[in-house]
């Protein structure tokens, strides 16, 4: 069974606890108070376990979403449709998929209490560092919803990164990375999958999304290939903590990567 069908079917007790336990609590209701009802001994989710993990992520990634959606004052009908169109790609049920929309609305309430919950979120990771890029991921593609990145909304995820350990210039490169596998999706608003995109990335979105220079060698070409493709790897996402449900977006990434680096090897012809 996953690890929604043990917290919101009862068979399993939840015992994050804290801004995160709480915010499930109000989600998920009658459900999560029989597990808790249930709950026996040694049936828990223990520090490190990846169902307690995916249980943070998934809890931290729809509740924050909500508040960067809220940052610039508005929650804009683009923005609402990239919450919605991740719920998509992840192919979640009814109970799960309402559960998400739960918490996109709590997040965006005035009081959600944001640091509390990223500081928890950290901790469940326990250094996780390529998980942690991965949400930041997911929360630039929320902000850039709308098509733009106003300044709001570029603050809250710089403090969002801040609470989490990530240093401004890496934020700077995942921001690029975005805005170029946007530009290639021929996004306007809302997610498009890249395949829909007849010609490809261009090259200088290929560059982008590989986050390189186009002066850079053909070695470090490569290097930064497979270093973006192990970072992206499905498999290895979820088995630190990814909920499986998002491995189709992982999925995703792995492929725009792969085409970016296609662009650049015809380009240089090798």
């Amino acid at each position: 069974m996953s690890w929604w069908g043990k917290l919101a079917g009862g068979a399993f007790g939840f015992m994050v606890g804290g801004p995160i336990g709480a915010l499930l609590g109000a989600v998920l209701g009658h459900n999560l108070d029989k597990g808790l009802k249930g709950l026996g001994a040694g049936e828990q989710f223990a520090p490190g376990d990846q169902e307690r993990v995916q249980t943070a992520f998934f809890t931290t990634t729809f509740s924050v979403m909500g508040a960067i959606a809220k940052a610039d004052g508005r929650v804009s009908p683009d923005e609402i449709a990239l919450a919605k169109s991740v719920m998509a790609e992840m192919d979640l049920s009814g109970e799960m998929r309402q559960a998400a929309i739960n918490l996109f609305n709590q997040g965006k309430t005035e009081d959600f209490p944001l640091d509390e919950v990223l500081d928890q979120f950290r901790t469940e990771c326990h250094r996780r560092n390529t998980l942690i890029q991965m949400f930041i991921e997911i929360q630039l593609q929320a902000a850039y919803a709308d098509g733009t990145l106003d300044k709001a909304e570029e603050q809250l995820l710089l403090h969002i990164c801040s609470r989490l350990g990530i240093p401004e210039f890496a934020f700077r490169r995942l921001e690029k990375m975005i805005r170029a596998e946007r530009h290639y999706s021929g996004q306007s608003g809302g997610r498009r999958r890249a395949e829909t995109a007849p010609s490809g990335p261009t090259l200088k979105d290929a560059y982008a999304i590989l986050n390189i220079a186009a002066e850079a060698s053909d070695a470090d070409v490569k290097k930064a290939y497979r270093r973006l493709l192990s970072q992206h790897h499905p498999d290895k996402l979820v088995s630190k903590g990814l909920p499986e449900e998002m491995m189709k977006m992982a999925t995703q990434k792995t492929h725009e990567i792969r085409q970016a680096y296609e662009k650049i090897k015809g380009a240089r012809g090798l």
